[in-house]
């Protein structure tokens, strides 16, 4: 005879995985443009990531929208995923070049690794844009309410300000390329 209480275990450890293993399998190019009311958002970008927060859904979700005109990157990765990883300096070089802007890094990698891993691994790609560690399991939930036509794929990134706002299941190629989509989102 099965025991619910594991059966419930096993299911949920299937799902989790079954996540994971879609964030790192799929990749597409899908660009979804739509106009969301607006919400205050509370950022504080820091040029060093000497303290990183651990995020679930619900603490996040208010960094995702604003009630001003000012432009807002967030982009969801991981350092496992390779075009991710490549992306990263072209996000690092816009906010360079653009202190106006703000840039949140939303890394999908484990809280425990946050001292071991993923800050050596920020000092070494000389990233010092905002990152947060987003840490809810429920994958199923959340995806949907940031985006419905959302795979659950990395990385993906949102461009928006108070009246537009723009979502891409892709890696950009080169700085220019996200230049662009930022110009496009922002302009049309």
């Amino acid at each position: 005879m099965i025991n619910p209480k594991v059966l419930k275990q096993n299911a949920k450890q299937f799902f989790c995985l079954l996540f994971v293993l879609c964030i790192t399998l799929s990749c597409n190019k899908a660009k979804k443009e739509i106009t969301t009311p607006s919400k205050t958002v509370s950022t504080n970008t820091s040029s060093i990531n000497d303290s990183i927060p651990v995020y679930n859904f619900n603490e996040l979700e208010p960094l995702l929208y604003t009630d001003s005109n000012k432009t807002y990157i967030v982009n969801f990765w991981a350092m496992w995923c390779a075009p991710c990883v490549k992306e990263l300096p072209y996000i690092q070089e816009y906010a360079n070049k653009h202190p106006e802007v703000e840039v949140l890094l939303v890394s999908m990698d484990f809280p425990k690794d946050i001292n071991t891993k993923l800050k050596p691994f920020l000092k070494e790609k000389n990233i010092t844009s905002k990152v947060v560690i987003l840490d809810d399991p429920d994958a199923n939930t959340w995806i949907n309410k940031i985006d419905a036509n959302w795979s659950g794929a990395i990385p993906f990134t949102i461009i928006f300000n108070n009246k537009k706002r723009a979502f891409y299941e892709r890696s950009f190629a080169h700085l220019e390329d996200l230049e662009t989509e930022i110009n496009n989102t922002l302009n049309n």
